[in-house]
C-alpha cells in the first residue's frame, strides 16, 4: 500500500469540515462559517517540512512574524518595514473606530499603513496591539510586577533536563480577554493559537500547540508552518534532531466565503515536502534572522486567494 502523503491529513480536515461542519455564525465579525470541534494532526519533522504544497503559503510572512513573535514586539512597525502585511487590518479597524469618534482624521488603509512605514510617532500610537503572543511569550506581567520570559524559561527547562513535562508557554492571560479583563484594559485582537508545550522524545524535540479557534483554509497552513519552525529553532539551540509537531485546534472551521477555494485546493495533487536549512546557530532563540533559513526543494500549487475575517 502507498504511504500516505503528510499533507493528506490536512486535507482530510478540510473535508471533514465541508462534509460534516456545522452552519454557524461567528458573533465576533459576523461572519457566517462551517465547524467541527476537536481534531488533532501530527507531522513528523524529521521527514521533511509541513509547508503546504496544494497552494502557496507566505513563508517570508512566516519567518518575519515568527521573529516578531520571539522578539515580543506588538507593534506592526517591524512587519510593515519588511513588507509583511499579515496584521495590518486589525490596528486599522481599530484606528476607523477613532476615526468614527472624531478623534482622527480619515485615511485609506493605503495611507495609514503608509504612515505606520514612515512615522515612528505615528506607528507608536496607533500601530500596536497590546496583550498578543509575543509579549504574553516573553514578557509574561506577574503578580509582583516582574516580566517573565516563559520561551526562555522553557528552552532552559529542556536543557537541563530532558525529561521535563512542564515546558510550556501560555498566551491565555484571563487579566486581557474578553468580558475576564477590567473595562479598558481588555485586549482587541483575540488570542487564537493560544498555547503549547515542548517536549523531547527519543532524543528529538518535539512541539504540541493547542489552537482554540482555527480558520483552516486561511490561518491554520500559516500556523502549522511557524510553530514547525519555532520546534527546529528550538532543537537547534538544545543540539538535538526534530521530532513530532503535534496541531491540536479546538473549534476547527472553514468560512463560508472560503468554501470554493477549499474544494479547489482539494482537488490538487500534493508535491513532497521542502527540507528546511538552517545556515547558522546564534547564540540564542531571539537571535536567528531571515536569511537564516532555506526551504529546500518547495514545490507547490499556485496561490488560492481568500478574504481574511477581520
Amino acid at each position: 500500500m502507498d504511504k500516505q502523503h503528510p499533507e493528506q491529513p490536512y486535507l482530510d480536515l478540510v473535508r471533514d469540515i465541508l462534509d460534516h461542519g456545522e452552519e454557524q455564525t461567528d458573533a465576533g465579525v459576523g461572519a457566517k462559517t462551517y465547524s467541527v470541534f476537536g481534531r488533532q494532526i501530527r507531522f513528523d519533522l524529521s521527514q521533511g517540512f509541513p509547508l503546504l504544497t496544494t497552494k502557496k503559503v507566505y513563508w517570508k510572512g512566516v519567518l518575519h512574524e515568527l521573529y516578531w513573535f520571539l522578539s515580543g514586539q506588538s507593534n506592526i512597525k517591524y512587519l510593515v518595514d519588511n513588507n509583511v502585511h499579515i496584521w495590518d487590518d486589525y490596528p486599522y479597524r481599530y484606528y476607523k473606530e477613532k476615526v468614527e469618534r472624531g478623534e482622527m482624521p480619515e485615511l485609506s488603509k493605503e495611507d495609514f499603513i503608509s504612515k505606520i512605514a514612515a512615522d515612528a510617532e505615528f506607528a507608536r500610537m496607533h500601530g500596536n496591539l497590546p496583550h498578543i503572543y509575543g509579549e504574553m511569550w516573553r514578557h509574561w506581567p506577574a503578580s509582583d510586577g516582574r516580566k517573565v520570559d516563559q520561551l526562555a524559561w522553557a528552552v532552559e527547562e529542556l536543557r537541563q533536563d530532558p525529561f521535563a513535562h512542564n515546558t510550556l508557554v501560555t498566551s491565555w492571560n484571563p487579566d486581557f480577554l474578553y468580558g475576564m479583563a477590567e473595562k479598558g484594559k481588555g485586549a482587541r485582537f483575540p488570542i487564537c493559537h493560544n498555547m503549547y508545550q515542548l517536549n523531547i522524545k527519543n532524543g528529538k524535540v518535539c512541539l504540541q500547540l493547542y489552537q482554540r479557534s482555527a480558520d483552516i483554509f486561511l490561518g491554520v497552513p500559516f500556523n502549522i508552518a511557524s510553530y514547525a519552525l519555532l520546534a527546529h529553532m528550538v532543537a537547534d539551540q538544545v543540539g538535538l534532531a526534530v521530532g513530532d509537531f503535534v496541531w491540536t485546534g479546538g473549534d476547527c472551521h472553514l468560512y463560508l466565503n472560503h468554501l470554493e477555494q477549499a474544494d479547489l485546493q482539494l482537488g490538487r495533487e500534493a508535491f513532497p515536502y521542502p527540507r528546511l536549512a538552517i545556515k547558522r546557530r546564534p547564540a540564542s532563540l531571539y537571535d536567528y534572522r531571515f536569511d537564516d533559513f532555506e526551504f529546500v526543494d518547495y514545490r507547490f500549487h499556485p496561490h488560492i486567494p481568500a478574504p481574511v475575517a477581520v
